[in-house]
């Protein structure tokens, strides 16, 4: 008889979810997969999510259906007294609250760490901002904006001339996911010693510690990176490049594959010329090491190259759009899009979670809610847990 799988790690966990936009919800979203019980609050006129768009499907944004899943929504108005009341209950009996107002917002509804701490000791509350509750406090952040202020947009796109976005929200992504990260560890904590602890988690940090090597250059060797396109600051080939017929992109690492690139391409002398011998010396020739790749190149289309260049294990490849992409990982076997378990195949289908886990895996068990779905249903709960308590 085969062994039933476990239930999520977090399935017992109650998280009161103050957050709205994404780093927060992204992080609750990663939550739930793991089985733990997400209360989304939300104000009378929904998440701001709800709006983005287009695209929409049955009127719900794409945006707001791809970080929500997995959740419940109440609809409570914190200035109205008895709607606050709710929130105070469910903070008082979370495992986890996580929010991402400006700050100072939860204080003036008495919903900030040290005022609940005493009703729920064992709490683990995050707090997400953009810059920080010190200084940073008085500025409203948007990713946008931190991209821009944390140096992200400098070193993005064709030239420093020309600063660029990244095509997602991804200081916001970031943001999330270090916040998953510092709750589980609180958690962890908390399975120890018993005790609740604070998580601050802000999008400025988050930045500049996921620039990685282009923060390091500065910290370390004090130079200031800057946009060189497609191409690594510290690595070549490792950049787009013209074929005969279409844009390759090559990220070749190490001496070896450089020396197998050049064999594919029918030109092993360049990998014994003086001027390319080392990755050092490629990096500091790689407009010269350019122009003779891309004269071999052009012999034959992007598509031949990658059939080629990749059983001798040269990292090559085209630059698929997002159909592509997910088109290329189902090629892959990885499933890369999942339905969710409520039936509802068209609000349900949802970007699979990249988390494997082999006995206790991520589920998805609903479709995002819509606004204040659940909010009779939580609202009886949480008042059968305040009689409980008063009870007790």
């Amino acid at each position: 008889m085969m062994n039933q799988m476990a239930p999520p790690p977090l399935s017992r966990l109650l998280v009161a979810d103050f957050s709205h936009v994404l780093a927060g919800p992204f992080c609750t979203m990663i939550l739930g997969d793991l089985g733990a019980e997400i209360v989304k609050v939300e104000r009378p006129d929904g998440d701001d999510t709800r709006a983005w768009g287009p695209p929409f499907v049955d009127d719900e944004s794409t945006y707001y259906l791809g970080v929500n899943r997995n959740k419940r929504s109440i609809v409570l108005d914190l200035h109205d007294a008895e709607d606050l009341r709710v929130a105070r209950t469910l903070a008082e009996h979370a495992d986890v609250l996580v929010e991402n107002f400006r700050p100072g917002t939860m204080e003036r509804f008495g919903l900030d760490e040290p005022s609940i701490r005493g009703a729920n000791p064992t709490l683990v509350y995050c707090s997400i901002s953009a810059f920080g509750p010190a200084e940073g406090r008085r500025l409203a952040g948007y990713d946008l904006l931190v991209q821009a202020l944390g140096g992200l947009m400098s070193v993005t796109g064709p030239d420093p001339a020309s600063p660029t976005k990244v095509g997602v929200a991804l200081v916001d992504v970031l943001a999330g996911l270090f916040a998953t990260v510092g709750i589980l560890s609180a958690l962890h904590e908390r399975d120890r010693s018993g005790r609740g602890q604070r998580v601050e988690i802000n999008l400025m940090s988050a930045l500049l510690s996921a620039l990685a090597n282009q923060s390091a250059s500065y910290v370390l060797a004090d130079q200031i990176p800057r946009a060189i396109g497609n191409g690594h600051v510290s690595i070549a080939p490792y950049d787009t490049y013209t074929t005969g017929e279409g844009r390759i992109v090559l990220a070749v690492g190490t001496d070896k594959q450089f020396g197998q690139l050049c064999d594919i391409l029918g030109i092993p002398e360049l990998a014994q010329d003086g001027h390319f011998l080392t990755n050092e010396l490629r990096v500091l020739n790689r407009e010269p090491l350019r122009e003779s790749l891309e004269r071999a190149l052009a012999a034959h289309p992007a598509e031949y190259w990658t059939r080629v260049l990749t059983p001798v294990g040269v990292p090559a490849g085209a630059v698929n759009n997002v159909a592509e992409a997910f088109a290329f990982a189902a090629q892959l076997g990885l499933q890369p899009i999942r339905n969710t378990e409520d039936g509802d195949s068209r609000l349900g289908r949802q970007v699979a979670s990249p988390i494997n886990l082999s006995a206790t895996p991520v589920s998805y068990r609903t479709r995002a809610p819509f606004l204040g779905e659940h909010s009779t249903d939580i609202r009886i709960r949480l008042a059968e847990l305040e009689a409980g308590r008063k009870t007790a």
